[in-house]
């Protein structure tokens, strides 16, 4: 029930995590009859502080063009990013006591190096990979999904969260929407749309740079650069700016990583009851559904 009366706030929120298809998510629910998503995809209200400070009204008012009626959700990744976003939980307890909340897992270190190249791209990162672990230890706390789901656990119980998979997703994505569909409250027969054009993955690999949006990807830099910039020199450019192939990790840092790794990991699998680490993590994870196997504490 909403504790705020006469603000429209939302019923379920996917709140990770980060690069494990939670955009896709989002896209493919937000085209269901009777499902309203809050337009920016992900507002970060309840992380940051500056968005905080914009009010509930305001927040609210992101769900002033929802028709009567809708299931209203929103997502954002902030808000399983600890240590990073400590006030997220406490802020949610308060305003959305009652929500639902999905959260979205891939193999964690592909879903660090996938987090990498996008904060590459945004000229965050300046360095290799394996010294961007060392340096931003970020790369590791939002991969260690056992530690983010401690504090909903504690706050909304363990039913309050439903554990989604990017592989099981990937494989099944019908049958797994229907089932976030299911938890999220929606009585409608959801439908997968499969010509939906995806994220734009290969964008990771450009370096975006101060005032790139309106020298590079508005209409007017378009038009101007397609009539007076040769091709040969645009390519050129391209090249200079692009991460040409995904980056790898060496054998040792990797082994390093999935040690760390499965330490959470263990954690997941107890609460799901599987066993589950890095080398199985895919299988296990695309195989069927998982849900959590014991009650809360």
């Amino acid at each position: 029930m909403n504790k705020e009366p006469g603000l429209r706030l939302p019923d379920f929120v996917i709140v990770g995590a980060m690069k494990s298809a939670t955009s896709s998510l989002q896209k493919q629910l937000a085209v269901q009859p009777g499902i309203f998503m809050c337009i920016p995809k992900e507002p970060n209200f309840f992380s940051d502080t500056d968005q905080y400070a914009r009010g509930m009204a305001w927040y609210s008012g992101l769900f002033a063009g929802a028709p009567q009626g809708s299931l209203l959700g929103e997502a954002s990744t902030h808000y399983t990013k600890l240590p990073t976003h400590p006030d997220a939980v406490d802020r949610l307890k308060e305003h959305l006591p009652d929500a639902r909340f999905v959260y979205v897992m891939r193999h964690p270190v592909d879903r660090l190096v996938s987090h990498y190249m996008h904060e590459w791209s945004t000229g965050i990162y300046h360095c290799g990979i394996e010294q961007a672990v060392k340096q931003y230890p970020e790369l590791i706390a939002y991969g260690r999904y056992a530690m983010q789901l401690e504090p909903y656990f504690a706050t909304f119980g363990r039913a309050a969260v439903l554990p989604v998979f990017f592989d099981r997703l990937v494989h099944e994505p019908q049958s797994e929407l229907e089932r976030i569909c299911r938890f999220i409250g929606y009585r409608g027969q959801p439908a997968w749309v499969k010509d939906m054009e995806p994220d734009n993955v290969s964008s990771e690999r450009i370096r975006k740079f101060p005032l790139y949006g309106l020298l590079v990807d508005s209409a007017p830099a378009t038009w101007f650069r397609r009539r007076f910039i040769p091709q040969s020199l645009r390519d050129a450019i391209k090249m200079k700016l692009r991460m040409r192939e995904r980056p790898a990790l060496g054998e040792e840092a990797r082994g390093r990583l999935e040690a760390e790794f499965d330490r959470d990991l263990a954690q997941l699998g107890k609460w799901l009851g599987a066993d589950v680490n890095c080398r199985n993590f895919k299988r296990v994870t695309a195989a069927k559904s998982l849900e959590w196997a014991l009650p809360d504490d």
